[in-house]
């Protein structure tokens, strides 16, 4: 009795708001929902906690600055001197032979440091997550990036959250930060006054 075969690997490219970022999606998961993974040079694709061969292999392909990895895409950043019609078939195939020969996106070490979170919010930290999951997440998340938490001063009531992927260097990033984010953030969370980025 044969085995279940997997499906063949498909691979469709989705423009984002930052011209130098691609989204490449695929049709099975790579990371378990939740998590992200941002890498701005090679070397973090090598640190405990985010190791990628994946990533290290995608650095490897001509003109990629950049790898962001979450969900069922890996959005990668192009160097602005290079066009994308220059490297996009190349690294669709690279992607695709990849993907078919089941080769891993991360060490396991990876994942299990990733999944094991002992959270011990505040009321309005559990406010402000669930604000970003249901509301913001998936808009970002569909143009290639991800937005994560990152501290609430409740003095000052400044919100920082972390933009990766396409959102990072994003000349777009700010205004949707300021005229989207923070407007519901405000609205929705009592104490919330502003919204900063962290890392763009």
């Amino acid at each position: 009795m044969q085995a279940a075969l997997r499906p063949p690997v498909s691979i469709y490219t989705e423009q984002s708001p930052n011209p130098n970022s691609m989204k490449f999606v695929l049709n099975r998961e790579l990371v378990p929902d939740g998590l992200s993974f941002d890498y701005a040079e090679p070397s973090e694709a090598l640190k405990e906690g985010k190791n990628s061969p994946l990533a290290v292999a995608l650095f490897g392909v001509d003109g990629v600055r950049r790898v962001f990895i979450a969900g069922n895409f890996v959005t990668l950043t192009k160097d602005e001197d290079i066009d994308w019609g220059e490297i996009l078939f190349d690294v669709k195939v690279f992607l695709k032979d990849y993907f078919e020969a089941d080769k891993p996106v991360f060490v396991k070490r990876t994942i299990d440091l990733n999944s094991t979170r002992v959270d011990a919010d505040s009321e309005t930290v559990q406010q402000i997550k669930a604000a970003l999951d249901q509301y913001v997440r998936p808009a970002v998340e569909s143009d290639g990036g991800a937005i994560n938490f990152h501290a609430f001063d409740e003095e000052t009531g400044t919100v920082k959250v972390l933009l990766q992927g396409s959102c990072s260097g994003c000349p777009s990033s700010t205004l949707t930060l300021k005229a989207g984010i923070e407007n519901l953030l405000t609205r929705l969370v009592p104490g919330v006054k502003t919204v900063e980025a962290e890392g763009v």
